[in-house]
């Protein structure tokens, strides 16, 4: 996955389950899990989550995905 294709797919509002396969590169199970563990965390939170749905945010903060770095690599390509 380039780092423009990364940048497309984190702009979204909400990750499902495939976002989720794609942008760890997860397999499914894998991926279930650590949706379960943000849904949790958020709903010990106090928050209301869509049941088939995560927060794109929480997402690249549990992946730690640097996206000042994704950004630059792709100004440089351009």
């Amino acid at each position: 996955m380039t780092a423009n294709e990364t940048l497309d797919l984190i702009s979204k509002q909400w990750c499902d389950l495939q976002d989720l396969m794609k942008l760890g590169q997860f397999g499914r199970n894998t991926a279930l899990k650590i949706k379960r563990e943000i849904k949790s965390k958020l709903v010990n939170q106090g928050y209301k989550i869509p049941n088939h749905l995560v927060p794109m945010k929480e997402v690249v903060d549990y992946l730690d995905i640097n996206v000042n770095y994704l950004e630059s690599r792709v100004k440089e390509r351009s």
